[in-house]
């Protein structure tokens, strides 16, 4: 009875430390698991799990949030009809007509020479009182717009010693022109002045205005669709 009872007592004991191994066992893969998609080393990085797409750049989504489209020439148009008028349209998307001519300092300029950057081309004359009231935007123009992305190009008919007293009066500080009314069409056809003819980067006449074109209005036309 009493060796009975001894080997009852080993199994018993025995089935104690399985027991105890097994919830060991358990407890310890629980501690020592990482949780899905953890570092465990200094080399070891976070992935996103496959089909779900990284956040978003918060500083990006608040950019295009308030990135405003590029105007279209059409509404820049419409919107400035009171302030100056579109003319020569049978002219705009065509290649401007090539010309060279001579500024206040005697150097000469050839328009196609410009070719790869933007070019406001104005008709003025001293004299003219709208004239001087766009010299100030002309000017804001040149200083907004490096030389290699804008050239302004002033053409005056003018005798020069007058005109270039009148520009170093003024300060002006974009290209003046002395044309000898040679000039081929549609420059030739211009009768109002101020009148201004944005080329674009390629050479093409983008738009032909009559009046004072503000500062805000010519960058709009620059940068338009």
């Amino acid at each position: 009875m009493a060796v009975r009872n001894k080997h009852g007592i080993y199994w018993v004991t025995a089935l104690f430390l399985v027991f105890v191994l097994v919830l060991a066992a358990l407890h310890g893969c629980k501690r020592e698991g990482k949780e899905p998609n953890q570092p465990t080393g200094a080399n070891e990085v976070t992935t996103v799990p496959a089909g779900k797409d990284p956040p978003a750049d918060p500083i990006q989504a608040a950019a295009n949030l308030f990135r405003e489209p590029r105007p279209s020439l059409q509404a820049i148009i419409k919107a400035s009809e009171q302030k100056w008028h579109a003319v020569f349209p049978e002219w705009w998307g065509k290649p401007a007509p090539d010309f060279t001519l001579t500024d206040i300092d005697g150097k000469p300029h050839k328009l196609s020479d410009y070719r790869g950057k933007d070019v406001i081309l104005v008709f003025w004359a001293t004299w003219c009182g709208p004239c001087k009231l766009e010299i100030p935007h002309l000017k804001e123009l040149r200083g907004f717009y490096s030389k290699d992305k804008l050239a302004i190009l002033a053409v005056s008919g003018e005798a020069a010693a007058l005109v270039k007293g009148f520009a170093a009066e003024q300060q002006i500080n974009y290209t003046v022109l002395l044309n000898p009314g040679e000039l081929p069409e549609p420059y030739s056809k211009v009768e109002f002045i101020p009148s201004s003819f944005f080329i674009d980067s390629q050479g093409n006449v983008k738009l032909a205005i009559r009046g004072i074109v503000e500062a805000g209005d010519a960058k709009a036309i620059i940068q338009a669709q």
